[in-house]
C-alpha cells in the first residue's frame, strides 16, 4: 500500500518530532512549575495577608523569569496561575505579551488560555489589544469550530470601534454558517458589536431574519436578543421590521399566519411563542416544568417594542398573549417570570380593555404570593400602570392597603405611592382613614413623605372642611416633628380661610397643646397662631367639639397664660414656636378683659434674651404696651381670610401661597449644602453669560445668591440681597431654608431645638401670617388676548407659556403649563428657571411633580422688569419616564416686549 494513500507527509511528521523533541528537552532542562491547583491550596492556606502576598510575589517573581526565558513549554501554565492572581486582584499586566504568543499557538489548549487571558488582561485602553486583530482574523476563518467560537467571544468582550470595523465583515459571514453553534456565538458577537458600534447594524440586518427560521433553541434566543437590540436602538430598524408586517397583512383580508413568508417578524415570533406553550414535555428544554422560559421571556420583550404605538401589530398579539397569560403554571418562579414579562407587554401596546383587566388581575395575584420579591414587582409594575387603567387596580385596593403592614421596607414604600395614586373623590374617606393609621405606627423615614402626600390628597379630595381640617389636625399629632414646613402654612392658610370652623379648630388645638407638645413643634405652631387669632370665641363661647355634651371646651385666661408660660420658657421648643408663640400671646392682650397686665410682664421677659430675633420681637411688643399702646388694637386686630388663586386644570389645581419656614439653619449645615446649590447655579449662570443671575427652582420657591467659599461677597451678590428683601452686612453668606411639600428630603429643624442663628434674624415674624401672599397676584387679569408661546417641545414634553397682565407697573405674570403627550408617566418633574440680574423673578409652587399620560402640570412665574429691557430666560427641564432619568436645557429670548408697558 502506497503511504500517500495514507496522506502522510514526512515534512509535517519531522516538524511534529522535532517539536515533541524540543518540549521534552525543555523539560528536562528546566524545573517544573508548579501546577495551579498547587498555587490555590498554597493562597489558601495563608493565615494573614502578608503571608498570602508573600507566595504571590514569589511565584509572581518565578513566572516572570520563566518569561524572560522563553519558556514555551509551560507557558501556558503559567499564564493560567496568572490569571488566577489577576482575579484575586494582584497586578498581571507582565502577562499581556504572552497570552499574544499562546493565541498564535496551533494548539487549541493554548488558544484556550490565551484568549481567556485576552479577555481578563486586555480592553480599548491597551494598545497591546489591536496586536490580536490579525490573530482573531485567521482563527475567524479556521476549520474547527471551537477556535473559532473562542475568536468570536474574545472579539465580543474586548472589541474596541476599530476591531468592530475591520472584523464585522467576519462575523457578519459567520452568521449564515451551517454550524449552529457557530452561528449562535456570531449572534452573540454582533450584539456586542452594535452595542459599540450602532451604525454597524446595517451590515447585520439581513443576515438577522434568517436567524428566527432556526429550529435550535440556543441560535434562536440569540437572535431574538440582537433584533431586540436594534430595535430599541435604532428607530429606523424598528419601522423596517413593522413596514414588512404591515405589508404582509395588507397582502388579503383572509390571511393568516400560515400564509406568512419567514420574512414577517412578528407572525414568526406568535407562531415560535404559540409552539412553546403547546409543546409537550421537552427534556432538552424544560426548566420546572416550562418550556425555555428563556426564550420565552425575550420573545415577549421583542413583541413588546414592535407592538408599541402600532394597533395592527398589537391586534396580531393579543390572542398569543392571553393564551400566555392564562396557560402559564404559576407555582413556580418561573412562571411567574413569565407572566411578569406578559403583563409588561399587554399594558404596552394598544392590548384590548379585557386584555388590561387580566394582566392587572395577574399582578393582584402576585400581590397574594409568599415572594416578597413577586410582591415588590407586583407593587412597582402597578404603579407604572395605575393610570392606564385605574378602575381595575382599584379592585385589589384592599390588598394593596394590606401591604402598607409588610415588614419590608421597600414594599412599605411601594405599597405607600400606589395608595396615594388610587385616592379619588369616591374613596377619599376610606383611604385617608387607613392611611393615617399607617402614619401613626409608621417608622420616622415615612413620616415626613406621608404627611405632605395626605396634605395634598385632602386638599384636591375633600369633600368639606370639617373633613379637611380633621385630617390636616391628625397628620399634625401622628407626625409630630417629621411635618414639613409647609403643612403649618397649608393648616394656617385653611384656617383663615374656613370662617365658620375657626371656633371648632380652635378647640381642638388647645385641647392637643395642653399636652406635651416637644415632639410636635408644627402642632404648637398652629395651635398658638389660631389661639392668637381666635382666642376670644375660645375664651367666651362654648365651643363643641363633638355630639356629646361633655365635648365642650371651657378654657380660662388664666390656663390659657400657663400653657403659654410653659411654651416660651421650655428649653425642647425651638426658636421659632417661641416666636408664634410670643407674637400669639401679644394678639392675646387685645382679646383678653383682664389679665393684660401679666401678658405685658412676660412678653417684657424677652427684653433681654439671648436670641437675637426674640429680643427684638420682646423690645418691640412692649413699645406697643407702652409708649405706642393707643396702636395695639388695630395693629393687633384679626387677620382678614388669606387670599388663595386656584387655577383648575382637568385633575389637577393649583394654589399659589409661600410656605413657613421652621425654625432657622446652623451655619454648618449652610456650608455643607452649600456645593450643591452651587452645582446647579452655576450651569445656569455660564449659560445665561452674566456673573450672578438670580436663579429660582420650583423647590426652593426663592431666590438664592451664595457666594463661591471663601470668598467675600460682591456687589452683585448684595443686588441680590436686596431683591430677597434681606438687610445683610458684611460678607457672610445668606442662606434661605428650602422647603416644598413634593421634596423628598424633609426639614429637621423642628426635631432640635438648639439650633441658632449665628448670622441673625433670616426674616421677621412680626405679622400675624407665617409668610404674606405676593403682592399684585390678586390683581392678574388675564385678557381675551393673552399671547401664548410654546417655551419648549421634546420628547413629549410641551412647555407652554401664557402671558398675562399684572396692575403693578413693569411687571408680566406668566402661566407655566407642562403638558405630558406620551403614554408614560413623568415623574419628579423639576422645572427651573434663570434671568438676568436686571430682572427680579419669583416662582410660585407647582401644581405637583408627576405628569400623568395626557395630564398636566401649571406654575405661576411673576417677573419684574424695571428697565423694560429685553427677557432673556434660561430653563432647566429633568424627570424621570420609563425608569430613565431626563435633563435637558432651552433658551427663550421671543417674548413680546409690549408685555412690559
Amino acid at each position: 500500500m502506497n503511504s500517500s494513500d495514507h496522506g502522510f507527509n514526512p515534512a509535517f511528521n519531522m516538524a511534529a518530532i522535532k517539536q515533541v523533541f524540543n518540549e521534552a528537552v525543555e523539560r528536562v532542562r528546566m524545573p517544573t512549575p508548579m501546577r495551579l491547583r498547587d498555587l490555590i491550596r498554597q493562597i489558601r492556606a495563608a493565615r494573614t495577608a502578608t503571608e498570602e502576598r508573600e507566595v504571590i510575589n514569589k511565584e509572581c517573581a518565578y513566572i516572570r523569569s520563566t518569561f524572560r526565558e522563553e519558556d514555551s513549554a509551560w507557558r501556558c501554565r503559567n499564564v493560567a496561575k496568572l490569571l488566577y492572581i489577576h482575579m484575586l486582584g494582584y497586578p498581571a499586566h507582565f502577562g499581556q505579551l504572552e497570552c499574544l504568543k499562546l493565541i498564535a499557538s496551533p494548539r487549541f489548549t493554548d488558544k484556550r488560555i490565551g484568549y481567556l487571558g485576552a479577555m481578563l488582561l486586555l480592553d480599548e485602553r491597551q494598545d497591546v489589544h489591536l496586536l490580536i486583530t490579525n490573530c482573531l482574523k485567521n482563527d475567524l476563518n479556521s476549520s474547527t469550530q471551537f477556535v473559532v467560537g473562542l475568536a468570536l467571544c474574545t472579539l465580543g468582550a474586548i472589541a474596541s470601534p476599530e476591531m468592530s470595523r475591520d472584523l464585522a465583515a467576519e462575523v457578519e459571514r459567520l452568521m449564515k454558517s451551517p454550524n449552529a453553534y457557530i452561528r449562535k456565538k456570531a449572534a452573540l458577537c454582533a450584539y456586542r458589536i452594535v452595542l459599540k458600534v450602532p451604525e454597524l447594524m446595517e451590515i447585520f440586518l439581513p443576515a438577522t431574519r434568517s436567524l428566527l427560521s432556526e429550529k435550535n433553541h440556543g441560535v434562536l434566543i440569540t437572535g431574538v436578543t440582537l433584533i431586540t437590540e436594534m430595535c430599541e436602538h435604532s428607530p429606523d430598524t424598528l419601522q423596517h421590521f413593522k413596514k414588512n408586517f404591515s405589508v404582509v397583512l395588507g397582502k388579503g383580508k383572509k390571511s393568516s399566519f400560515k400564509d406568512c413568508s419567514q420574512e414577517e417578524i412578528v407572525p414568526n415570533l406568535v407562531r415560535i411563542l404559540k409552539n412553546l406553550i403547546l409543546a409537550g414535555y421537552s427534556p432538552e428544554h424544560d426548566v420546572s416544568g416550562v418550556s425555555d422560559p428563556f426564550l420565552q421571556v425575550k420573545i415577549l420583550r421583542l413583541l413588546r417594542i414592535l407592538g408599541r404605538n402600532d394597533a395592527e401589530a398589537s391586534e396580531a398579539m393579543n390572542d398569543i398573549l392571553a393564551q400566555v397569560a392564562t396557560n402559564t403554571e404559576t407555582s413556580k418562579n418561573v412562571g411567574n417570570t413569565i407572566l411578569y414579562e406578559t403583563v409588561l407587554s399587554i399594558m404596552d401596546i394598544k392590548s384590548e380593555s379585557g386584555l388590561r383587566v387580566l394582566a392587572v388581575n395577574i399582578l393582584g395575584r402576585f400581590l397574594l404570593n409568599n415572594d416578597k420579591n413577586i410582591r415588590y414587582v407586583a407593587l412597582n409594575t402597578l404603579l407604572k400602570t395605575v393610570h392606564l387603567d385605574t378602575s381595575a387596580v382599584q379592585r385589589h385596593r384592599t390588598t394593596i392597603l394590606e401591604c402598607l403592614k409588610d415588614p419590608d421596607v421597600s414594599i412599605r414604600r411601594r405599597a405607600l405611592e400606589l395608595s396615594f395614586a388610587l385616592i379619588n373623590s369616591n374613596n377619599v374617606r376610606t383611604m385617608m382613614k387607613e392611611l393615617l393609621l399607617f402614619l401613626e405606627r409608621s417608622d420616622p423615614e415615612f413620616k415626613a413623605q406621608c404627611s405632605s402626600s395626605i396634605v395634598l390628597a385632602a386638599e384636591r379630595y375633600a369633600p368639606n372642611k370639617r373633613w379637611h381640617l380633621d385630617t390636616l389636625l391628625r397628620v399634625l399629632i401622628a407626625a409630630g416633628n417629621y411635618v414639613r414646613d409647609d403643612v403649618v402654612s397649608c393648616t394656617i392658610q385653611l384656617v383663615s380661610d374656613s370662617v365658620d370652623q375657626q371656633g371648632y379648630v380652635s378647640a381642638q388645638l388647645w385641647r392637643a397643646l395642653e399636652q406635651d407638645t416637644s415632639d410636635r413643634q408644627p402642632l404648637t405652631q398652629v395651635a398658638t397662631w389660631c389661639i392668637g387669632e381666635y382666642g376670644d370665641a375660645l375664651l367666651y363661647s362654648d365651643v363643641s367639639v363633638g355630639d356629646d355634651p361633655s365635648d365642650i371646651v371651657r378654657v380660662s385666661e388664666d390656663e390659657l397664660l400657663d400653657v403659654y408660660q410653659r411654651l416660651l420658657w421650655s428649653p425642647q421648643n425651638t426658636i421659632v414656636t417661641k416666636q408664634y408663640t410670643l407674637l400669639s400671646l401679644t394678639k392675646l392682650s387685645t382679646r383678653f378683659r383682664s389679665n393684660v397686665e401679666r401678658i405685658r410682664q412676660m412678653v417684657q421677659q424677652f427684653g433681654s434674651h439671648l436670641h437675637i430675633e426674640l429680643q427684638q420681637r420682646g423690645v418691640e411688643f412692649t413699645q406697643l404696651f407702652n409708649s405706642h399702646a393707643h396702636l395695639r388694637p388695630a395693629l393687633l386686630e384679626r387677620m382678614p381670610p388669606m387670599e388663595v388663586v386656584r387655577r383648575d386644570n382637568g385633575s389637577q389645581q393649583q394654589q399659589v401661597q409661600h410656605s413657613t419656614v421652621n425654625g432657622v439653619l446652623d451655619i454648618a449645615d449652610v456650608n455643607s449644602e452649600e456645593p450643591a446649590v452651587n452645582s446647579d447655579s452655576n450651569a445656569l449662570l455660564v449659560l445665561l453669560g452674566g456673573s450672578e443671575p438670580s436663579i429660582v427652582d420650583t423647590e426652593t420657591e426663592q431666590q438664592t445668591a451664595k457666594p463661591p467659599a471663601g470668598v467675600p461677597a460682591t456687589t452683585d451678590n448684595q443686588d441680590l440681597l436686596d431683591l430677597l428683601g434681606l438687610d445683610i452686612g458684611g460678607s457672610a453668606p445668606v442662606a434661605v431654608n428650602n422647603m416644598n411639600m413634593n421634596n423628598n428630603v424633609h426639614s429637621t429643624n423642628n426635631n432640635n431645638p438648639l439650633l441658632l442663628d449665628p448670622l441673625g434674624s433670616l426674616g421677621s415674624l412680626s405679622t400675624s401670617t407665617p409668610l404674606p401672599p405676593l403682592s399684585g397676584l390678586s390683581s392678574i387679569t388675564p385678557s381675551l388676548d393673552s399671547p401664548s408661546l410654546v417655551a419648549y417641545e421634546k420628547n413629549g414634553l410641551r412647555i407652554m407659556f401664557t402671558l398675562e397682565r399684572s396692575d403693578a407697573p413693569s411687571t408680566i405674570c406668566i402661566a407655566m403649563a407642562a403638558y405630558n403627550e406620551t403614554a408614560t408617566l413623568m415623574s419628579d418633574f423639576l422645572f427651573q428657571v434663570a434671568v438676568p440680574k436686571t430682572f427680579q423673578l419669583q416662582m410660585m409652587s407647582p401644581s405637583g411633580t408627576t405628569i400623568p399620560p395626557a395630564g398636566s402640570v401649571t406654575q405661576q412665574l411673576r417677573i419684574q422688569n424695571p428697565s423694560k429691557g429685553a427677557l432673556r430666560m434660561r430653563m432647566r427641564i429633568s424627570y424621570s419616564s420609563g425608569g430613565a432619568t431626563i435633563q435637558d436645557q432651552a433658551e427663550m429670548n421671543n417674548f413680546p416686549s409690549e408685555g412690559w408697558q
